[in-house]
């Protein structure tokens, strides 16, 4: 909910000898590297949810050149409505780093399928609209980085 909720919680699970014995210790010799940051959902966008269970996420990393929204926020949150016109996907939620690497944005779009995915990129980059607001925002853009994934039975996104 906000960073005391944050730190109660954190608190809570290094207290907890259940949880560190059950998954934390059993967990520490399979991870290589661990990556934090704290993104928070961008103003203009609200929480979304799939139509329907099943079906893939795309996790959309962009690093935003320096400058914040204020520089290219105007220009990004355009090329995200232009995609979601097309209809083609449907979007989960947009978050801005608050802490980590600064000026990272991350894009959740939900698909029927991989191939839906594919099939609706294609069609994105044919339209005019999306290739003009594309056109607009990449210029603020360092790097992007796509990430296909299937949610787990135990995920909220299943």
């Amino acid at each position: 909910d906000n960073f005391a909720h944050r730190s109660a919680v954190r608190h809570a699970l290094a207290n907890d000898k259940e949880w560190q014995g059950q998954f934390i210790s059993p967990a520490l010799s399979l991870i290589e590297k661990q990556h934090n940051e704290v993104a928070f959902l961008v103003p203009w966008c609200q929480l979304g949810k799939p139509p329907k269970e099943g079906g893939v996420y795309e996790w959309v990393t962009f690093q935003m050149k320096p400058g914040g929204p204020a520089l290219w926020g105007e220009a990004f949150q355009a090329a995200i409505n232009a995609h979601i016109n097309t209809g083609y996907t449907r979007l989960i939620g947009v978050f801005h780093t608050e802490y980590g690497l600064l000026n990272t944005v991350h894009v959740i779009w939900w698909n029927e399928s991989s191939d839906h995915c594919v099939e609706g990129r294609r069609r994105a980059h044919e339209d005019a609209r999306v290739v003009a607001a594309v056109r607009d925002s990449v210029r603020f853009l360092e790097s992007q980085q796509n990430m296909l994934l299937t949610p787990l039975a135990c995920s909220p996104l299943k």
